[in-house]
């Protein structure tokens, strides 16, 4: 957060008509790297009874190379306290070893008044400097942070529920020299510049016919980017006539977002490419393109594919998802899917879908999963109930050849 001017020998006055000698400045910079996240804690009333010293995480978040996350205690985290107070810190989740960060916890007012309880050490001196977490599991907070009593008369909770935020600055130090020169180094384009050979269709020597379209391509950027046609063009076993392949079970769409990929090394506008202004056109397409990734042994496609139907699960479509992620072996995609489907207000809305009726009859095992799932948030909720009432606090936990057919 300060500048510190490493302080250089002066010449004497007798050396200093000497040409040999010269003058040399670093700068020692230390400054924080800053983050946030939000935690909104529902059903506060069901919490309390969960014990003292006993939590509710939030979800890690990331700051200047370091996993963070919340924890609040709705009884409180000393035994001696007796529950008067709820406690809140801020922990370090990740792997670290003496991590000085600056951190402010705030309770958000949710009256519309803004009277937010904060607690900072941003915008102060402080007399110790900043605070240093020793190892992971560290952290940084109140036993008592407020209490209790008056928590739940105050503006703070709000339909059974609080929100926090949580601002954390990592403290770095680095030493900059003077810099002789100024280059602006431009960022590659490479992949513009085979997509531009793609588009030219230059120097084609291997055409392929998918679901009646024909596309050409470049055997060598083939090979280069997939094991599998690099096999099929270049192996003992290739292919002889290389005028025409023919793709089955594949899409023309398809096939035209896979060679886009091998390109440009990014995928396509999938909208555009479907001619469908929807994201269940989007989720589809992504579906049929991770197949085509898995098949012709393209990894960061397929996590490209998985990492986009993580953030786009929906009602209409994740029951198809789901069957792909066991059919490709897309672990955390699968547990997405799994605990979206598993939750009470979703999962009778899903069994009513077409795709359910897919997943039963092409992956029975991974039902026999989603019941345990649901069990889990039925153990939950009877946990928390037998004290409070019936309502639940769910704890997020965890080719071969067949695909989801539906058209594009």
């Amino acid at each position: 957060m300060g500048r510190i001017l490493r302080e250089t020998a002066r010449p004497s006055s007798s050396s200093s008509s000497s040409p040999s000698n010269s003058s040399t400045t670093s700068t020692s910079i230390t400054d924080t790297l800053n983050g946030s996240h939000q935690f909104k804690i529902t059903g506060y009333s069901l919490s309390k009874g969960l014990g003292i010293g006993k939590y509710i995480a939030s979800d890690t978040f990331n700051v200047g190379g370091y996993s963070w996350a919340i924890y609040f205690y709705p009884d409180g985290k000393s035994v001696e306290d007796n529950a008067t107070y709820v406690s809140l810190f801020i922990a370090l989740a990740s792997e670290g070893t003496d991590v000085r960060a600056l951190f402010e916890l705030t309770l958000l007012d949710q009256s519309g008044k803004e009277r937010h309880k904060v607690h900072s050490h941003f915008g102060r001196t402080l007399e110790s400097g900043p605070y240093t977490l020793k190892y992971r599991g560290s952290m940084w907070g109140y036993k008592r942070f407020f209490k209790r009593t008056l928590l739940e008369s105050s503006d703070y909770l709000k339909d059974d529920c609080l929100q926090v935020h949580c601002s954390v600055g990592v403290v770095k130090s680095h030493t900059e020299g003077p810099k002789t020169y100024s280059i602006a180094v431009p960022p590659s384009n490479i992949g513009h510049h085979f997509g531009q050979l793609l588009g030219s269709r230059k120097g084609t020597d291997v055409n392929f016919e998918v679901d009646g379209e024909v596309f050409s391509a470049h055997k060598l950027v083939l090979a280069a980017r997939s094991p599998v046609f690099r096999a099929q063009l270049f192996g003992p076993m290739k292919d002889q006539n290389t005028q025409l392949i023919k793709v089955e079970d594949m899409e023309a769409p398809v096939f035209k977002a896979l060679l886009h990929f091998i390109y440009w090394d990014s995928l396509p506008d999938l909208e555009e490419l479907t001619g469908l202004n929807s994201k269940w056109a989007s989720t589809l397409m992504c579906q049929h393109l991770l197949a085509a990734a898995d098949r012709y042994g393209m990894d960061r496609l397929r996590l490209l594919c998985e990492a986009n139907l993580c953030e786009d699960v929906a009602i209409n479509t994740v029951a198809t998802t789901l069957a792909l992620a066991e059919q490709h072996h897309c672990f955390q995609l699968k547990s997405v899917c799994l605990k979206f489907v598993a939750m009470p207000e979703n999962l009778r809305a899903v069994m009513q879908t077409d795709g359910f009726e897919y997943l039963k009859e092409s992956c029975p095992s991974v039902l026999t999963e989603l019941l345990e799932y649901v069990a889990k948030v039925s153990e939950h909720s009877v946990i928390l109930c037998s004290r409070h009432g019936n309502e639940a606090i769910l704890d997020g936990s965890d080719l071969n050849g067949r695909r989801v057919k539906q058209r594009l």
